[in-house]
C-alpha cells in the first residue's frame, strides 16, 4: 500500500514516514500542497493520502484531499 505523506515540517514528516515505512507501507513524501498536486496530477495516484492542513504555497491540505478524492472517483 502506497501513502502520500504531506507534510511541511521536517522533523514531523521525517517520523511519520519513518513508522509508516516500519509497518511496511510505501510513503512518498511531500513538503507542500503544490508538491503533492504535482504528484497527483502525474496520475499514478497512492492508496492514501495523509496530509496536514496548513501548508505553504498555494494548496492547503483541504485542496490536496479533493483533488485526491475526484481523481480516485475518476
Amino acid at each position: 500500500m502506497r501513502i502520500l505523506l504531506v507534510e511541511d515540517e521536517p522533523a514531523i514528516r521525517e517520523i511519520t514516514a519513518s513508522e509508516l515505512r516500519d509497518s511496511g507501507y510505501e510513503v512518498i513524501e511531500a513538503e507542500t500542497g503544490d508538491e503533492a498536486l504535482s504528484f497527483l496530477d502525474k496520475g499514478d495516484l497512492p492508496d492514501v493520502l495523509f496530509t496536514d492542513i496548513r501548508l505553504p504555497g498555494t494548496a492547503d491540505g483541504w485542496a490536496v484531499a479533493e483533488q485526491f478524492r475526484a481523481a480516485k472517483a475518476s
